[in-house]
């Protein structure tokens, strides 16, 4: 398991950014030489988990629970193969493009070092919005994307530090329970019925699905009560 390579991107103006002033740094390119890979600290702030990364649509993009963003080189190959076209490293907005991973089916809340000193943890599948859409031109990408839920995965940093491309990746802890990238992705998207399931993974889930589900778990109560 690998570092293929590491991908920043610069703010660009665009007409399809929801995004104050129409900003996105989805545009990400492989960099050479080392980055330095730190907590970016609360949602809202514009700093990424990488120096030199873009964080533009503070609603949706950045903050702990979101500080990197991973995808799998396997995982584009598959969709190179569903549309039909080239997808070089970096063109869904991903910060690492790894090799020899099963991102989907990593466990919410298990832990990665990359080369000698960073950690991170996974925390969610990324959901599809209608700027990854357009950037792309794929119509009805965000429903095709959300339905083979092959999604790539946020993470937080543990241990700071630096990273480069050709690193090796270890898994340093893999949680007991059930709880994968792929189905907590189901949960809060296609397969609601999960989400009380999900509740297994707790404090290492998105603070956002774990509110999800807590809630959705809540109402269900309320019915059996009623």
């Amino acid at each position: 398991m690998k570092l293929l390579t590491v991908n920043v991107g610069r703010p660009k103006t665009v007409e399809y950014s929801d995004a104050p002033g129409g900003a996105t740094g989805i545009d990400k390119r492989p960099v050479d030489g080392p980055v330095r890979v730190a907590a970016p600290g609360a949602k809202g702030t514009g700093a990424s988990g990488l120096d030199g990364d873009a964080v533009c649509d503070l609603r949706h993009h950045g903050g702990t629970d979101q500080a990197v963003y991973a995808f799998a080189r396997e995982d584009l190959d598959f969709w190179e193969r569903e549309l039909g076209r080239p997808l070089a490293n970096g063109v869904f907005g991903e910060n690492l493009t790894t090799s020899g991973l099963d991102i989907t089916g990593a466990k919410i809340g298990e832990r990665w070092r990359i080369g000698s000193e960073v950690v991170l943890e996974t925390t969610s599948g990324r959901i599809p919005c209608r700027t990854f859409q357009t950037w792309l031109g794929e119509k009805g990408w965000v429903k095709r994307f959300t339905r083979e839920a092959v999604t790539g995965v946020y993470l937080r940093v543990i241990t700071p530090g630096e990273i480069r491309a050709g690193d090796p990746i270890e898994i340093v802890h893999r949680p007991g329970h059930e709880v994968t990238v792929g189905m907590a992705f189901r949960a809060v998207t296609t397969e609601r019925e999960l989400l009380p399931r999900v509740l297994a993974a707790g404090d290492a889930l998105h603070a956002e699905e774990l509110r999800i589900a807590r809630e959705y778990v809540a109402g269900l109560g309320r019915a059996d009560g009623a």
